[in-house]
């Protein structure tokens, strides 16, 4: 089972099959595909409020993220304010590096301007994860249709618009879906450089860290492949506690990252007291659609990391489940944009795509149609109709 995609790959190339019948090919299209369509219903929506499709994907964080790419952390303009409508010496180190680093190298390279610059980097990071998730899911149990449901339903998720902006889901997905590929085929190189990478894209790669470290501890115990997932427990953590310790050198305290984050914006681990009393006043009031959208993604989640493990899907894919669940609902802050918190944590959807490849082929199509474009339009509505950040 565990090469079974790579597999299916040499027998279609032996086989001389044509081109669009790779299953990685297939994967991309799709993930394309999808985008595509949350990206034109975004526009339509776009026109009906005046406002240009270019700002929109550029919106929130992803103008800080341009910010940096092109002024660096040092020189970025005082304009740029946090959720407290501040800005320090300090306030954009909450932003990690590696998204704008690439953002500035391929404008850099190409000559063009830095939005399409960042909308670049995120299509082929999210046609990179497209391709880690398809990877995942076909080897659950053997069969093409799973990895590709996954990929739909990933793509066209609830506020899966941000994989078309200039923010960091996409790049950080990537290198997560790859280092569980890694870790599920025990190739310990790869787990360990993607997790490190992830490290300096996002704070959920404290959930990447632990999955790919305890995966690689139990490897070294059982004596499978030793050297390598030696290898793989020291450079998982790199990226993650090397941006954490240039942020601590650069504001003189240990938790200066954390700091920055708790002042600016709010965000601190709480074990969930924010989120509980958030999700009891939307239930008990309804007030909105995205406050109720952000309470079904909160409750979903518990819902499927549960499913998972009553499946018995991969201990690695549930524990990260659970890991990027605990840490969205963990944490305060920002409580409007706990479902695009959430994006990262694909695996979530494992248990769906799962029952969706059970049922016959013109049900799971209609179905998953049916889910992605609810996520696309509410995606879009979260750009256009909702007035706070997501």
């Amino acid at each position: 089972m565990a090469t079974v995609v790579s597999e299916s790959v040499e027998r279609d190339t032996r086989l001389g099959r044509a081109w669009y019948a790779n299953p990685y090919v297939q994967a991309a299209g799709l993930f394309a595909l999808v985008r595509v369509v949350g990206v034109a219903i975004l526009w339509l929506l776009a026109d009906q409020h005046n406002r240009k499709i270019i700002d929109l994907l550029t919106a929130w964080d992803g103008d800080w993220y341009l910010g940096l790419a092109e002024h660096g952390y040092a020189d970025l303009p005082s304009n740029f304010l946090d959720a407290a409508g501040n800005h320090t010496e300090h306030t954009a180190l909450a932003f990690f590096p590696a998204y704008p680093k690439l953002v500035d190298f391929v404008h850099t390279v190409t000559g063009i301007g830095l939005e399409p610059s960042g909308v670049i980097v995120s299509a082929l990071a999210g046609i990179a994860a497209a391709l880690g998730i398809y990877r995942i899911g076909a080897r659950l149990d053997g069969r093409h249709r799973v990895g590709l449901l996954l990929v739909a339903l990933w793509a066209g998720a609830p506020l899966a618009i941000s994989l078309s902006m200039t923010y960091t889901e996409a790049l950080f997905t990537a290198l997560a879906a790859w280092a569980l590929v890694g870790v599920l085929e025990q190739r310990w190189l790869l787990a360990g450089l993607c997790c490190a990478a992830a490290g300096l894209a996002r704070p959920s790669a404290s959930v990447l860290v632990a999955v790919v470290g305890i995966a690689a501890l139990i490897a070294v115990i059982n004596g499978r492949r030793r050297p390598w997932a030696i290898a793989c427990m020291v450079l998982c953590p790199l990226g993650l506690i090397g941006w954490w310790s240039y942020v601590a050198g650069k504001t003189g305290n240990l938790l200066g990252w954390f700091e920055i984050q708790r002042i600016g914006w709010g965000f601190e681990f709480d074990g969930g007291q924010e989120s509980w009393k958030f999700l009891g006043h939307v239930l008990a009031s309804g007030s909105s659609l995205m406050e109720t959208v952000n309470v079904l993604v909160m409750i979903g989640g518990i819902v499927l990391t549960v499913l998972a493990a009553i499946q018995r899907v991969p201990w690695p894919l549930v524990a990260y489940s659970a890991g990027i669940v605990i840490m969205v609902i963990g944490a305060s802050g920002i409580t409007f944009a706990k479902a695009r918190f959430m994006i990262p944590g694909f695996t979530l959807l494992i248990p769906i795509a799962l029952g969706l490849a059970n049922r016959k082929l013109p049900t799971a199509v209609a179905a998953t149609a049916g889910v992605v474009l609810l996520g696309c339009w509410l995606s879009a509505y979260a750009l256009t109709g909702w007035k706070f950040a997501v």
